[in-house]
């Protein structure tokens, strides 16, 4: 079973369980999802679909933030827990340790010497972490270590 049937039928036993709230976050999903293939005028592979759910959270993670600064606890709730269904669905997550270890070796491979060069490294990175380590974090790394030290 791929992927975007895994989610499909995961909305199938949310519903019967009459649990809105990961019922709600999975059609979502399926509609990102949807609307994706669309665009693309064709089907999504199991990498573009995790970059769905990917998006997902970090329009969650956004929204909580919102919720928080506004004072709307009980909103900023349903959106963590949206965001643990959507979690169930990413490839465990990449250490501390094992994205600094991928962060160097790809500024050795790309022979990266400075900022300038950063797009360079992401791209090098995200082919190798594959939706096992969020975007921020990465990019966080990666301007950690090309730094020029004083």
């Amino acid at each position: 079973m791929n992927l975007a049937e895994r989610i499909r039928a995961d909305l199938v036993v949310a519903l019967k369980a009459k649990n809105l709230v990961s019922g709600n976050a999975l059609r979502m999903l399926i509609s990102s999802i949807k609307n994706a293939e669309i665009e693309k005028r064709g089907t999504l592979t199991e990498e573009e679909i995790l970059g769905q759910v990917q998006k997902g959270i970090r329009i969650r993670r956004e929204a909580i933030e919102g919720f928080t600064k506004g004072g709307r606890t009980e909103m900023a709730d349903k959106e963590r827990s949206e965001i643990k269904t959507l979690e169930i669905y990413l490839p465990a997550q990449l250490s501390e340790a094992e994205l600094e270890a991928l962060v160097a070796a790809a500024i050795s491979e790309t022979g990266a010497t400075g900022p300038a060069d950063m797009g360079k490294v992401m791209k090098a990175v995200k082919e190798k972490t594959a939706g096992r380590a969020e975007g921020a974090k990465v990019s966080e790394c990666v301007r950690r270590q090309l730094k020029p030290s004083a």
